[in-house]
């Protein structure tokens, strides 16, 4: 959701995934994602690690790895997780940079109908090995895409080629959304307005990407359809156009 000039938090200092109460102000939102989720029956959802974890938050400090630490640069998926009876789907995160900690890995913290979904970190070659670490003791799997960054179309080839997700759900905050359109990894665009304006100049907005160089064109969009729901919410659902 969004409030109508674009915004999709109350604050840069506050937290995408625990909410707001300010933002609550401007009414209830998340019918639209629910219908999107039966609709399409995504097998995994997609956040930033700006949605778990402030920019000016310092991580915890994690114990140091001692002597070769190439085997942690593989892709760590345990038959413990992916093999599991009664899985549904995955909570997929990016964070190349190591800095979330204290992960929920099973879904059914946040109610029923998360039940059977798991967490799932994408990081790069760049992540540091402790946190790499960190998340095999924990029994989180990993996929490795990337160099110096998370290589966000190479995430996705490896979660369909070693997971068998064909379609992922991203609930992202702006700089995420702006870099998967960016990269022309978007299908379809879904953007349920609230009734309400935040305003301020660094506010998380739905899209947060880099300026447009002199060679580049906005992406394109083609309404699929606009829906006027009974608090005053607006429901827009878009397909990118190539």
């Amino acid at each position: 959701s969004a409030s109508l000039d674009g915004r999709v938090a109350a604050s840069r200092d506050r937290l995408l995934l625990w909410g707001d109460e300010r933002w609550q102000a401007m009414g209830e939102s998340g019918e639209a994602y629910r219908w999107l989720r039966s609709l399409h029956q995504p097998q995994a959802s997609l956040e930033g690690s700006g949605s778990l974890v402030r920019d000016e938050d310092e991580p915890a400090p994690l114990p140091p790895v001692e002597g070769d630490a190439s085997h942690l640069y593989e892709d760590y998926l345990p038959e413990s997780v992916t093999g599991r009876p009664g899985h549904r789907g995955w909570f997929t995160c990016v964070d190349g940079r190591g800095r979330v900690r204290n992960w929920i890995k099973d879904g059914a913290f946040f109610g029923e109908e998360w039940q059977g979904w798991h967490s799932l970190i994408l990081v790069c070659r760049a992540t540091p090995a402790p946190y790499l670490a960190y998340l095999r003791r924990e029994a989180i799997p990993y996929l490795v895409t990337g160099d110096e960054r998370v290589d966000l179309a190479l995430a996705l080839e490896k979660l369909g080629s070693s997971l068998g997700v064909t379609t992922l759900l991203s609930t992202a905050g702006g700089r995420m959304n702006g870099a998967l359109l960016r990269a022309g990894l978007v299908d379809e665009v879904n953007v349920e307005l609230l009734p309400g304006v935040v305003g301020g100049m660094d506010t998380p907005s739905l899209f947060d990407s880099p300026a447009l160089g002199p060679e580049e064109n906005p992406a394109r969009l083609e309404l699929m359809s606009a829906l006027v729901q009974s608090g005053g919410q607006v429901w827009l659902r878009y397909r990118t156009v190539s």
